[in-house]
């Protein structure tokens, strides 16, 4: 089969690989998504997006759609399953937090399918899984599992946290954090009680939280450490012990909290293994090189304790294309003479991992710090943390949220 080019490709449909994708759009370049799966992968349920990931949607000109389709969330709460004592009450129209601060809570689909409507018909290929990635001079050559080459001028991997481009560049796999997450997606036949606020009740080494996603949807997880859970490796494989262990976690919690996973269907329960790459790997390792990079969690998986990864994914989108549409400004300007188009898209790369590493680096010890203040079982650090440690860890998912990826 004969090699197809193009001049960017990017490697995953998720919420990086299409951000990007559009950004690209939006500046005049068009690009290729090869995604793995036959249809986009809508698996997590919901997020919340804050007011960093508002940013990057109102530069990709899709914010106001998004807006009509989630909730505006009013208070973040937490409490201690051990005492039932609310230990941080915080109400986000608070002056500390209410500048220029915007949290949503928006269903993924909705997200991923907004951010696919905007792109050109054919941009995305589906059923396109990549098995080998070689080099031939300035190009990417690019295999795929249905036979097809495709020879990129510029890589992008928005491939998740097992990223054949990642590898590629020499990335070390993400680690295990060693604590695992159930995540469940319920829907009421008539409106809940529950306000626009998010709640998390803690204890014993367990986190367990819910969102509404609007008056009839409310999305929950619970995050925990298995060495403290009476945990059993087969609970994984079943939707029903996932939900029963859920149940068990939580049963010191009000009538209403409990009543929300037991209305949980078990087609909308989830499991994952928490993983994160090394901080240290971000500061020391090329997470673009020449004209490959990567993106979204193929760069920075972290826990979900600040609720940045869908956010960062966002923010990686905008920056990312601005950096490559600059360099192939350049390219245009330079009449597309070879040699000086390798070295602006070289430096187009080179200036979007500049603009990531420290963020990056920052969002990974963040999410680990809140995730530890969090579900330490540690007696020392439950007192402080029912104390003043929930406050200090809300602050610091706050100040995360005031990072500004600017304009295409």
């Amino acid at each position: 089969m004969e090699p197809v080019e193009e001049d960017i490709v990017i490697v995953g449909a998720g919420i990086a690989g299409l951000s990007a994708s559009l950004g690209l759009h939006r500046l005049g370049l068009r690009s290729l998504v090869l995604e793995s799966s036959e249809s986009l992968r809508i698996t997590g349920f919901a997020l919340t997006i804050w007011s960093n990931a508002w940013r990057a949607l109102d530069a990709l000109n899709v914010g106001d759609a998004l807006r009509q389709r989630s909730l505006l969330l009013r208070c973040l709460r937490t409490v201690s399953l051990e005492t039932g004592e609310t230990t941080a009450d915080i109400s986000l129209e608070d002056p500390k937090f209410a500048n220029n601060n915007e949290s949503r809570r928006i269903k993924r689909r909705d997200l991923l399918e907004t951010l696919a409507k905007e792109l050109p018909q054919g941009t995305v290929r589906y059923s396109s899984k990549v098995v080998n990635i070689e080099e031939s001079g300035h190009f990417k050559v690019l295999h795929l599992a249905d036979g097809c080459v495709i020879r990129a001028k510029v890589l992008i991997g928005c491939d998740g946290v097992n990223s054949i481009v990642g590898k590629w560049l020499g990335l070390p796999s993400p680690v295990s954090v060693g604590r695992l997450s159930i995540r469940g997606f319920v829907e009421y036949s008539n409106a809940h009680d529950f306000k626009p606020e998010s709640h998390y009740y803690f204890g014993g080494g367990m986190r367990f939280g819910f969102v509404p996603c609007d008056d009839k949807s409310i999305y929950w997880f619970c995050t925990f450490k298995p060495s403290t859970s009476n945990w059993h490796g087969d609970f994984a494989s079943s939707s029903a012990k996932l939900k029963e262990f859920v149940l068990n976690k939580i049963a010191n919690a009000p009538n209403e909290v409990t009543d929300i996973a037991e209305r949980t269907n078990l087609d909308m329960i989830s499991f994952a293994d928490l993983k994160m790459r090394s901080p240290w790997d971000i500061l020391l390792k090329d997470f673009a090189k020449g004209n490959v990079c990567v993106a979204g969690d193929a760069l920075h998986p972290m826990t979900p304790d600040i609720g940045q990864g869908g956010c960062s994914a966002l923010e990686d989108g905008v920056i990312l294309a601005r950096c490559i549409a600059e360099s192939f400004n350049k390219i245009s300007a330079d009449e597309g003479v070879h040699d000086k188009e390798t070295v602006a898209i070289y430096k187009g790369v080179e200036k979007y991992s500049k603009r990531r590493r420290w963020r990056s680096f920052s969002l990974i010890c963040a999410s680990g710090l809140v995730g530890f203040i969090q579900e330490s079982d540690n007696k020392l650090m439950r007192f402080l943390r029912e104390k003043f440690l929930s406050k200090y860890a809300i602050e610091i998912m706050m100040r995360m949220t005031k990072y500004d990826c600017g304009e295409l």
